[in-house]
């Protein structure tokens, strides 16, 4: 079959089974997110609480994803995928049980959320390495990690728009039955791949030895460093529109669950467009500079999302914000991915998965400063941060010369 240009990563195929089955799998994940949200915030009228399921999730990621990229390059990763993906599926089972038998708290969604995001601590640096394996041509690298957002998008699209429809007819529980389920065509997809095996070198150091060797490498290359700083900031901030969702739509907006997820849907519309064009994209050659745009994208729609007093256009806002979040965090995804070395991809990529998990802490912050100011001012503030962190970025990355045969920063 011949694939169009803006999909020639489909050629191998070990990356079609892989996007198709995480497809099915990166869905139910978001009816569990879109989900989970609004039982929280039912349960506890609390923003407060709604900012901590979210950093529930996602401080593992923060704390362990550095670590868990020492195993990602000392071990098979696709074995390792596969372990992991069966502790999701029971996870998702667990929260199905606990909601569907009525014995569901506040508690029980912070622990089940602390769970999974221990899980994906050890899977999102895994993965994201893991995708180099898949592609037949290492010119294709960069079209498949855009492929990659393109399909989380898409399924941060369709996800919650389902999960707003499925809360409303049958109750949250429903979401996360058809969650647990979606993890069979993932699992398939893995045991059906016909892949070489990976050269792994023994180890010869510690893995604490490792793991700061992985650090030293990141910091001595600043094509690598400027992107890994851009990402834990951007996590701090970019997301506060999203975690405060459930906020606008109940609150602000006067509305019920469809409406959540309608906003959570803009803004997957909003990153599905900029995904397939850097799917477009033939390589990394000045992507630095639609990365630095992004971020202002970012901030421009999170601002317009707290000034705005009509709902379109703060689902137009939040699809700008969608549209600058793909653009900031998986270029800066592909301009780590095209210069790191091999022997070093896991260690960096944890780098690049922990600078992601700051994401709690900033649900964790919006969630305090919505409870103090207000939902409106707090998104507000996350936008000024943005702004400010765009001019930065831009500046840094001008000052850089591309290498000989290097994508050009």
């Amino acid at each position: 079959m011949i694939y169009p240009h803006v999909l020639r990563a489909l050629r191998s195929r070990n990356y079609r089974l892989f996007f198709a089955g995480q497809g099915v799998s990166l869905t139910g994940n978001w009816m569990t997110t879109t989900a989970s949200a609004w039982l929280a915030y039912e349960m506890s009228g609390s923003p407060f609480v709604v900012g901590l399921l979210a950093f529930a999730g996602h401080i593992p990621i923060l704390l362990f994803s550095s670590f868990a990229g020492v195993w990602s390059d000392r071990l098979d990763r696709r074995r390792l995928i596969i372990g992991l993906q069966i502790f999701c599926l029971l996870q998702s089972a667990a929260l199905a049980t606990v909601t569907l038998s009525g014995h569901v708290t506040v508690a029980w969604l912070l622990i089940l959320s602390t769970g999974r995001g221990l899980i994906n601590a050890i899977e999102f640096p895994t993965r994201q390495a893991f995708i180099v394996e898949l592609v037949d041509s290492r010119k294709d690298l960069t079209n498949a990690i855009a492929l990659n957002s393109t399909l989380f998008n898409l399924a941060r699209l369709t996800g919650p728009s389902v999960a707003g429809l499925i809360i409303v007819a049958g109750g949250a529980g429903l979401c996360f039955v058809i969650d647990a389920l979606s993890y069979a065509p993932i699992l398939a997809s893995l045991f059906l791949m016909n892949l070489p095996p990976r050269k792994i070198a023994a180890p010869t150091m510690r893995p604490l030895d490792e793991l700061r060797d992985g650090w030293r490498y990141a910091a001595a290359s600043p094509e690598l460093r400027a992107p890994l700083l851009l990402v834990p900031v951007m996590s701090l901030v970019a997301f506060s529109a999203a975690t405060l969702a459930p906020v606008f739509a109940r609150d602000v907006f006067h509305r019920d669950a469809r409406t959540l997820g309608l906003m959570f849907a803009a803004v997957g519309a909003g990153a599905l467009g900029s995904a397939l064009f850097l799917g477009s994209r033939s390589g990394a050659v000045g992507l630095s500079r639609w990365v630095a745009r992004g971020a202002v994208m970012v901030g421009l729609g999170q601002a317009g999302f707290a000034l705005s007093p009509w709902l379109p256009l703060a689902l137009l806002a939040l699809g700008l914000t969608g549209t600058g979040i793909v653009l900031t965090m998986a270029g800066a995804n592909t301009l780590i991915q095209s210069q790191v070395a091999d022997d070093k991809r896991g260690r960096v990529m944890g780098l690049f998965s922990m600078g992601q998990g700051m994401f709690p802490i900033g649900s964790l912050l919006v969630g305090l400063l919505a409870t103090a100011m207000g939902p409106r001012e707090a998104v507000l503030a996350a936008a000024a941060v943005c702004l400010a962190t765009a001019l930065v970025f831009g500046r840094t990355t001008r000052q850089l010369m591309p290498k000989p045969g290097a994508i050009d920063l």
